[in-house]
Formats: structure tokens, sequence, C-alpha cells
């Protein structure tokens, strides 16, 4: 989990330094942060945003199945495993979404990372059963 909050937050820190960036160089006005209204800003600066607010959807059931994981006493290596491999897929997923922002590897990363989450709610609950 700490991995994953480490990516999100280095992530918040690209983001702010391309929209600031962005700021100092005219190309978006900072009148424009008071509501966000950024969809006439360089997409660089779109593209860190959307990814910075993609940390708080899918990752979400992740912290809670590793939180639930834990509080049951129900991790194990196969459960930790795919921990780290979500964690690795969203990496690369953020890598990719934030450089390249190649569509049909960025929407495998993302379809892999989801189905890991799957794995690990599965695995839980059978666990629990």
């Amino acid at each position: 989990m700490f991995a994953q909050v480490l990516l999100t937050l280095v992530v918040m820190v690209i983001m702010g330094r391309r929209r600031f960036a962005a700021a100092r160089n005219k190309q978006i006005k900072m009148q424009q942060f008071a509501t966000m209204d950024l969809d006439n800003a360089p997409q660089l600066v779109q593209v860190a945003g959307r990814n910075f607010i993609n940390q708080f959807e899918i990752p979400v059931l992740f912290y809670v199945a590793v939180l639930t994981a834990l509080i049951t006493q129900t991790t194990g290596y196969a459960f930790t495993a795919l921990a780290w491999g979500f964690v690795l897929l969203r990496l690369a997923h953020t890598v990719v979404h934030i450089s390249s922002n190649h569509l049909k590897t960025r929407y495998y990363l993302f379809l892999f990372g989801c189905i890991t989450v799957l794995a690990m709610w599965i695995m839980l609950v059978l666990r629990m059963l």
C-alpha cells in the first residue's frame, strides 16, 4: 500500500509541476485554477491531472482489499504477489499515461490491473468463507 500511496504522491508532484509550468509559460491562466477549467490546457497538463484522478478510482478497491485482508488475517504469499502485481501494473500504466500515452498499451495495463484487483477480492472472499 505504501508503494501505491507513493505513486499517487509522485503523480501529484508531476501534475503540479506541469500545471505551474503551463501557467508560467502563459499556456493557461491562473484564474482557470479557480474552477479547474483546464480543458484548453496543454495535453501534458490534462493527462497528468487525469492520471492523478485515476489514482483514486480502482486503487480504492486495492486499499480496501489489503486492509480487509490484514484485519481478517487472510493475507499470504499469493495475495501479496497479487498486491505487488497491481502496484507494478499501476506504475507501468502511469508511466505510459504521462509519457507516450499509447492507448492500446495503457488499456491493457489498466485491464490487467483491474483483473489483479478482482483476483485479490476473489481470493479474499474464498479465504473468509
